[in-house]
Order: C-alpha cells, then sequence, then structure tokens
C-alpha cells in the first residue's frame, strides 16, 4: 500500500497517473491547503518540506520499514525503479526520459505556476500595482517551453520514445495552463494531450481527484481556482 498525500495540484496528479498506470494499491489522504495543513510534518508523514505530494510506500522493495518520499519527480523516479514499468532500463532511453523530467520539474512546472500565480492571484493581492511585467515575463517563458516541447512532439509521438514517467509529469502541466496565444500553433502538443488523457488510468486518476474533498477547490472568494479541471473534464469522461 502507498499512501499519496493529495491535493489538486499538478504536481500531485503527476504521481496519481503513475499510480493509477503502474497498478499500485494506493490511497488518497486529502491535506487542505487553504487550512495550511500542508505546513505541519505531521500532515506529510513527517516530510519538513511543507509541500504535496509526499508518499509513503508501506511496502518499499528493500522489505524495511515505510519509507517516506516526497518532491513529484524524485517520487516519479522512485515509483518507475520501485516497479520496473515506464522508466527505461537502458541508459540511452533511461537518460532521455530524466531529462524530460528534469526539464518539466525545472521549467514547464515552475514557470507555469508562476504564470498562473500573476494571472489569477496578483491581481488581488495588489488590486493597485501594475503586474503587466511579472505577467509577460512568465506567459512569455511558458510559451517558449510550449514551442520546446512542440518540437519534441513532432519528431516523436512520445515525448521520451515510450510512453514514460516524463509523459506523467508533462500531462498535468500542460493541461492546466495554456498559452496567451491559444493552442492553434501546437497540433502535436494538442495531439499528444488527446492521446495521455485518453488513457485510462489517466482517468481514472482524475476522477478519484475530483471525487475527493480536499477542501482546496475554492478561493476564499468563492471563484474556482483550477478552471483546468474544466478542460480536463473535456477530455475526460469520469
Amino acid at each position: 500500500m502507498i499512501d499519496l498525500y493529495f491535493a489538486t495540484s499538478p504536481n500531485v496528479y503527476k504521481v496519481s497517473i503513475a499510480l493509477e498506470e503502474m497498478a499500485l494499491e494506493h490511497r488518497l489522504i486529502a491535506v487542505d491547503l487553504s487550512k495550511g495543513e500542508h505546513h505541519d510534518a505531521a500532515n506529510l508523514a513527517g516530510a519538513n518540506t511543507h509541500k504535496v505530494p509526499v508518499i509513503v510506500d508501506h511496502d518499499p522493495v528493500d522489505g524495511g520499514e515505510p519509507f517516506t518520499v516526497f518532491e513529484s519527480g524524485a517520487i516519479l523516479q522512485y515509483l518507475g525503479e520501485k516497479t520496473g514499468a515506464f522508466l527505461p532500463a537502458d541508459s540511452r532511453g533511461r537518460s532521455v526520459t530524466m531529462q524530460w523530467l528534469f526539464w518539466q520539474m525545472g521549467g514547464l512546472g515552475p514557470i507555469g505556476g508562476q504564470a498562473w500565480h500573476f494571472f489569477a492571484f496578483a491581481p488581488k493581492i495588489a488590486p493597485n500595482t501594475d503586474n503587466s511585467y511579472s505577467f509577460n515575463r512568465y506567459f512569455n517563458m511558458l510559451t517558449a517551453l510550449w514551442r520546446t516541447l512542440e518540437g519534441q512532439l513532432a519528431d516523436h509521438e512520445i515525448i521520451a520514445g515510450d510512453y514514460s514517467i516524463a509523459d506523467m509529469a508533462c500531462f498535468p502541466w500542460i493541461s492546466y495552463l495554456e498559452p496567451r496565444e491559444g493552442t492553434d500553433q501546437f497540433p502535436s502538443i494538442c495531439r499528444w494531450r488527446d492521446m495521455i488523457a485518453a488513457r485510462p488510468a489517466v482517468r481514472r486518476a482524475y476522477g478519484r481527484g475530483q471525487a475527493l474533498d480536499t477542501g482546496y477547490g475554492l478561493n476564499e472568494k468563492g471563484v474556482t481556482l483550477f478552471p483546468w479541471e474544466g478542460v480536463v473534464q473535456n477530455l475526460i469522461t469520469v
């Protein structure tokens, strides 16, 4: 059994998808970010990073005590190594997969998160402040990242050759927020996104996540924080 400390977040859905794809028995443990539950390590299996996702593997490969893993990329690598699935065994294939996993961790995720912040939150936090520089900076960087991925997918059906943890890492972020320009200039990404969204394990991951009451679906004004769930809902029949 694996416990996944869960909140509605692209980084958490990466792990949820992997658990479903790898057919690992798991349970979701809701963490209410709006109440600050993530700031108490006791609510995250002792992980003191104050972030989700966190997993606890109650049946680690070494047969020892339950093992806690934090950071979504590290979790994906751990699960791939545990199961021997979706992480190539050959050195070159593994390297390509890890390169794209790190690309997501170092670029697509952080930049997407910042773009969303200045789109959704900054005007509310500082209504009399001009946030246009930050807004433009992060959305321009997001577009550049989409162009990078479009170039890769124009020549490859799947990001790293075979379906892998790299695809699981990138899909929730691509579904989370689109470039300002829209998706017309990214046909390869759209093809790939729709293909991943149709996978039964991905459908199950989002279905379980959307059915769980995490307390974090709405902000203090009752505005949905994650409109991308509507986009994903159009792709996935839960």
